[in-house]
């Protein structure tokens, strides 16, 4: 196993979409696998934003456990690209979190408002037990969950301070959007493109951190 350092987490930033698979109640037993966008939460694991109608969510009230996948490739190289299973369980997100979670989803996929707007949808938080990592010829393996970080996350607070400081930057291409920021990169929207700004290091200040996103902006001109 040769998988290099946060290579799971960044895949994970990489990606706007995943497959849900749950356990089927009708037919029972069967695996149920459905296609949806999803965005990393600030503890880097899938958020998904569901309808309470759908499927998929009562396969969830009825059993928690599932498994997600991640891939993200060439469109026709499927196989060559990094791919992600992740095993664990879903959980519906508690009442007092409900606000925080819609602001970050909503920078990660703006059009989805008008689901919240209805007011049907709620999100599901995965808990990640397992991961099985395949980033190419002789790096793929297990990993416990927790290896996607064991560190504390930044606040909503200071991430929204550094979202506000990249916004302000005279230096930003006006096509260049931050959307999220972690000690291990940051997420970025560009002409509609997203895309992850990897970091040299782990940045645990705050002025690391804002030194990352001048050095981001300056590759970015």
């Amino acid at each position: 196993m040769n998988i290099p350092s946060h290579a799971p987490l960044h895949l994970l930033h990489q990606a706007s979409s995943g497959t849900l698979a749950t356990h089927s109640r009708e037919p029972h037993g069967y695996p149920y696998p459905t296609a949806l966008p999803f965005a990393p939460t600030s503890a880097h694991v899938p958020m998904v934003l569901i309808s309470h109608l759908a499927e998929h969510t009562r396969n969830l009230q009825s059993d928690a456990r599932a498994g997600f996948l991640i891939a993200h490739s060439a469109s026709d190289a499927v196989l060559e690209g990094q791919r992600l299973t992740m095993l664990g369980s879903f959980s519906q997100a508690p009442a007092e979190s409900m606000s925080e979670l819609s602001r970050r989803y909503l920078r990660y996929h703006p059009d989805a408002a008008r689901y919240l707007d209805l007011g049907d949808f709620t999100f599901w938080v995965m808990s990640v037990e397992r991961m099985r990592y395949i980033g190419g010829f002789g790096a793929m393996g297990w990993l416990d969950g927790t290896a996607l970080d064991e560190s504390e996350a930044i606040s909503e607070e200071n991430e929204l301070q550094l979202l506000e400081l990249f916004s302000d930057c005279s230096l930003r291409p006006a096509e260049l959007e931050l959307i999220g920021v972690d000690k291990y990169g940051c997420d970025l929207r560009s002409s509609g493109v997203r895309n992850r700004f990897t970091f040299d290091i782990p940045k645990d200040t705050q002025a690391e951190l804002n030194a990352a996103l001048i050095d981001c902006i300056g590759r970015h001109r």
